[in-house]
This record gives C-alpha cells, structure tokens and sequence, in this order.
C-alpha cells in the first residue's frame, strides 16, 4: 500500500481526467448498429491525441484500447465486430498512461430503449459506488467501503461478484490494496490520507457466480442475466475524498439520458 505525494496525486489526476474525457467521446457514439471495435479505435486516436497510451492494450495481452462488456458480461470484453442493439447495456472501461502513472474509470451506458429493470441495475449499482465514496475516509478500514456496496445492492436482490475487486491505483495499473465490493463493516486494511483507489462495484442482476469465456478474458454471469459495472478513481482524504475521475463528462452527452 503505497500512500502519494501532492505531486503524484496531480500526475494521476491528469490521467484520471483523460479517461473521463475518452469515455466521453465513446459515448457520442453509443447507439444501435455501432460495431465495438469502432468504439475501441475512437478511444485509442483520442488518449493518444492527448499524449497518454491505452494501459489496457497489450496487458498482460489484451488486444485492446477498451474493455466493453455487453449485458451478461460482467467486465473484461473483447472488442471486435459485435454490433450493439437496442436495449443492450454496455460496460465501457478505460484505463491509460502517461508520464508513467495510471488512469481508470469505467461506465455502464444504456443502448437506446433498455428495460425499466434493467436500468433500476445500472441506477443502482452507480448509487453503490457513490455510497462507497461517503465512507472511503482516512481512518475507516476497506471493509467500510465494501460494506456500503453490498448492502446497499442486496437490499435490492441483487449479487455482489466475488472473483473481481477494485485496487489501489498509481505507477502500476493494480496496486495494493484490493477493495472487494463486499465484506463486514470494520474489516481489513486502513485506509490512509493519500491513499489511492479505484472503486468499480460489479454488480448482478441475478447469481453472483460467474465464468469465464474461451477467449480467456470476458467474465460472463453464470445465469446469463444482466450485469453492470461502474468505477471511480479517488484519494482517500480525512473529511471528504478527492474524486480524481469523473463522470461529468459523460454525462453531459447522455444528458436526460445519464444514469
């Protein structure tokens, strides 16, 4: 657990902008008919444009910029030639680099006319995730942040994934501390000023088992139902934490249509 300087905060603020900004400019282009792949090249020409590389593209060799995961994929999909159809949900996670720290934040968008049960996952799962920042203070325990989504998810009957957590985020893309999205109020580590974090509740409509496909990436849910995902990067403060990405940005092309 490595707590940053007021100078690496700034470095990984920069990028924590640039992927709120990307997946911003994806979102323009959301819509019924859109290949994913073309969604990734629109994400690759825009963090390089802005001086910064994909942090997900060639790790541990995943072939691209984006992850974008479809309705019952829960994280960690492909891009390639699958068109999106109306009534789809779309987890899009964007990560990068630049100056040699890290960015990361990820977004579950609607495509055109989702079911009403569908959208209350993704309101809900966002709402988790805002839950979870009210208490990612110094001094409170990783349990308190884990504690804050699952309860708040399960009162709905949803599922909380196991097998996927958030992490700690700076000159590597997965640093200590793991920040599981579900655990006893008080448990674990304690969160200390400066430190910083990605909390991405992963969150099931139905079971929260999930497997994993041939293509040794995509996370499926194992009862094919819905899944959406949701992330933030911050720095655990003592009153309130400094949000470092943002969704903004995205929010201002969805506009009566935002989560």
């Amino acid at each position: 657990m490595v707590v940053k300087t007021n100078e690496e905060v700034e470095r990984l603020k920069e990028n924590a902008i640039i992927v709120s900004k990307t997946l911003a400019e994806v979102a323009k282009h959301i819509k019924p008919g859109v290949k994913t792949i073309t969604l990734d090249h629109i994400a690759e020409k825009f963090i390089r444009a802005e001086g910064a590389v994909s942090a997900f593209k060639g790790y541990r060799g995943f072939p691209g910029t984006l992850c974008i995961s479809i309705n019952e994929e829960v994280v960690h999909g492909i891009p390639g030639e699958r068109v999106l159809t109306n009534g789809d949900v779309v987890s899009i996670d964007c990560g990068c680099l630049k100056h040699g720290f890290y960015g990361d934040s990820a977004y579950t968008f609607p495509v055109g006319e989702v079911k009403p049960d569908v959208m209350d996952l993704l309101k809900r799962t966002k709402e988790s995730l805002f839950r979870a920042l009210d208490v990612a203070l110094a001094g409170k325990r990783v349990g308190d942040i884990s504690s804050a989504v699952q309860d708040y998810v399960e009162s709905f009957g949803y599922s909380v994934v196991r097998e996927l957590v958030g992490h700690g985020l700076g000159k590597q893309l997965h640093e200590k501390p793991d920040i599981p999205n579900y655990g006893r109020q008080g448990s674990g580590s304690k969160l200390h000023d400066g430190l910083v974090i990605c909390i991405e509740p992963m969150i099931n409509m139905g079971t929260k088992n999930v497997v994993q496909a041939a293509d040794g990436w995509t996370i499926w849910t194992a009862d094919k139902q819905p899944s959406a995902h949701f992330e933030l990067t911050i720095v655990v403060r003592k009153e309130v934490p400094d949000v470092l990405s943002t969704f903004s940005f995205i929010e201002e092309v969805l506009g009566p249509n935002k989560i």
